[in-house]
């Protein structure tokens, strides 16, 4: 009978004494072995009073593996993995800094030889109703972090085609009215004082926050549309998205200030140029790229003029 494959507790009485026989007798034959071992005569073996306590079997050391080649590869992978990511990060540190140096040298040129004034006129925009010359909304550009750093995401002798010119979109009679140029915007919810600069090419927005071309100036019914960078060139409108309606912020012109407070704020497509379309009332529109070193859409901020 094998007890070994039936529960104690279902053995009976005569079956439990018969375990205990064998057990009792496995062990005796275990003592006397090592007795005999260390030099016992076989009766003192036999007749030995030592308690009888079985010794554990010790398991024989398992012996290590031999690193086999695909161990190996799967290392050299891994540290390759590793060295690989340290150059990327390492790369897009080092774009950062040089987009930033790009922008400081702007700036650094556009303080030595500001730009001459540019004189009040009466305003002509494109009618809400006539197609946009443009079919993209401006300052793309790649992810830093990418492989190549920021870079438009329109070719540079392509750029002229996305900004508005006079002559392609039919324009309409507007009261006449006397503004100036926009000069500095002033957001204080997000530390923002920044220069506005006139176009909003690669090269302007290295300088400050871009000012459309056609659109509206300080003051004046319409659409005044600035765009600034969130993740370059001083990340002017890093935190843009944290205005919210309500909020206020400034934009001058020479010494006076124009007061707008925050309606609405979208997350758009990059083609969605409708919202460089003129208005009635007057109105300014921030944008700028999202999600931040993403850049796949665009943040736009809509306020209206308040005083």
């Amino acid at each position: 009978m094998v007890f070994g494959q039936q529960k104690i507790d279902n053995l009976s009485v005569e079956e439990l004494e018969r375990v205990l026989k064998i057990k009792q007798r496995e062990a005796r034959k275990e003592r006397f072995l090592r007795l005999s071992a260390t030099g016992a005569t076989r009766s003192a073996a036999l007749l030995s009073t030592e308690p009888i306590t079985p010794v554990a079997k010790e398991k024989p050391a398992r012996p290590k593996k031999p690193k086999t080649l695909a161990d190996r590869l799967l290392t050299l992978v891994e540290v390759a993995a590793v060295i690989g990511l340290l150059v990327i990060l390492g790369v897009s540190y080092n774009n950062l800094r040089s987009l930033n140096r790009e922008m400081a040298a702007a700036q650094t040129a556009l303080v030595a030889e500001p730009p001459a004034p540019v004189a009040a006129a009466p305003i002509q925009q494109p009618s809400a109703t006539d197609p946009l010359p443009f079919d993209r909304l401006p300052g793309g550009h790649t992810s830093p972090t990418s492989a190549g750093g920021a870079v438009p995401d329109i070719p540079a002798h392509l750029q002229n085609w996305v900004q508005p010119r006079s002559t392609i979109a039919p324009v309409i009679e507007a009261p006449e009215q006397q503004a100036a140029p926009g000069t500095r915007i002033v957001i204080p919810k997000i530390n923002v004082d920044a220069p506005i600069i006139e176009g909003v090419t690669w090269e302007d927005l290295k300088k400050g926050v871009g000012h459309l071309p056609g659109s509206a100036n300080p003051g004046e019914r319409g659409n005044l549309y600035l765009a600034a960078h969130n993740d370059i060139f001083g990340e002017i409108f890093r935190y843009l998205e944290k205005l919210e309606p309500g909020d206020r912020y400034y934009i001058y012109a020479g010494d006076t200030k124009y007061t707008y407070e925050v309606r609405e704020k979208r997350i758009i497509n990059p083609t969605d140029v409708e919202v460089m379309l003129p208005t009635t009332g007057p109105v300014s529109t921030l944008q700028t790229c999202y999600p931040y070193l993403i850049d796949t859409h665009r943040l736009v901020v809509i306020a209206d003029l308040v005083e």
